[in-house]
């Protein structure tokens, strides 16, 4: 059953079996098993598409239902264990799991010999019931989608920051509005448009600004490297720039200003029951990621 929603939910054998680990033969031996078994075809097959039938409808639906409560029955008894076992599979940001996430989940296996960590660092967004995800971390606005459970785990404090030698050279602003006269560094993820600025107002809405700039890269550690070489200002999370600017290679620009704060969510999919695993792998990044952040 669990081959058969998998070759339903990616579109094909192939990518069940890749999804799975099994050959593509072995996905089809599966299927095929079913329909012997119940005596009618689940899915016509050409070799350029697959589609399901109406009995292989009803049986997929009814497929999902079954095997949420199976693994329901058997996180129910991994609870009464006391202690998370198996396999944790995580998809976080990549710069942001590397430095903030990846230590915290490091420290949670060591807690807990009989866990396996199977972690995906990238900027693509991980797709939880396709891409077989228990967790997935997430930075910034969220969007709405059935079936999924978001907690907030922490919040990054985002600041304008640049070199000394860029403010000697050029004036630090001194309110929002002068920020357009000035370079800016610009973070620019593969594929996405260019996120703007933001900042608190006092009344709690925020203010976007997109700020004009001929240096657009996709890691933030190579933007704080051209903010302390004089390139311009930077828009940064604090904990990133925190040993840069205590050792005086980047000042805070406008100060006065509140930070925006950023949040970060995990994510994971709607159960019937909560595996202990991902109920404490959350806790513990609900306990450690904001002592990183401060």
């Amino acid at each position: 059953m669990e081959v058969f929603i998998k070759a339903v939910d990616l579109g094909s054998f192939a990518a069940a079996a890749a999804a799975l680990d099994l050959s593509g033969p072995m996905v089809g031996k599966h299927v095929r098993f079913l329909e012997e078994r119940l005596g009618m075809r689940l899915i016509n097959r050409t070799t350029r598409r697959q589609s399901l039938t109406d009995v292989g409808r009803a049986y997929y639906e009814r497929c999902r239902v079954v095997l949420e409560e199976a693994q329901a029955a058997d996180a129910l008894a991994a609870d009464h264990l006391s202690e998370p076992r198996g396999k944790l599979r995580v998809t976080m940001p990549a710069h942001f799991g590397r430095h903030c996430v990846t230590p915290i989940l490091l420290a949670f296996a060591r807690r807990y010999p009989t866990l396996e960590l199977d972690l995906s660092l990238g900027d693509r967004f991980a797709d939880l019931v396709e891409d077989g995800f228990d967790l997935a971390i997430r930075t910034g606005a969220l969007d709405d989608r059935a079936g999924i459970i978001a907690r907030r785990v922490a919040r990054q404090r985002m600041i304008v920051c640049a070199s000394p030698s860029y403010i000697e050279r050029l004036g630090q602003p001194a309110a929002l509005e002068d920020i357009a006269a000035h370079q800016a560094i610009i973070y620019r993820r593969l594929g996405h448009v260019l996120q703007p600025w933001l900042f608190p107002r006092d009344e709690g809405s925020v203010v976007e600004i997109a700020p004009a700039g001929r240096l657009r890269l996709d890691d933030l550690d190579a933007i704080a490297d051209a903010a302390t070489d004089g390139m311009g200002l930077a828009w940064l999370p604090y904990w990133l720039v925190r040993q840069r600017i205590e050792a005086g290679t980047l000042v805070r620009v406008l100060p006065g200003r509140p930070d925006y704060l950023y949040d970060c969510h995990a994510l994971w999919l709607q159960t019937p029951h909560l595996p202990l695993k991902v109920r404490l792998a959350v806790d513990a990044l609900a306990a450690g990621l904001p002592k990183m952040l401060s």
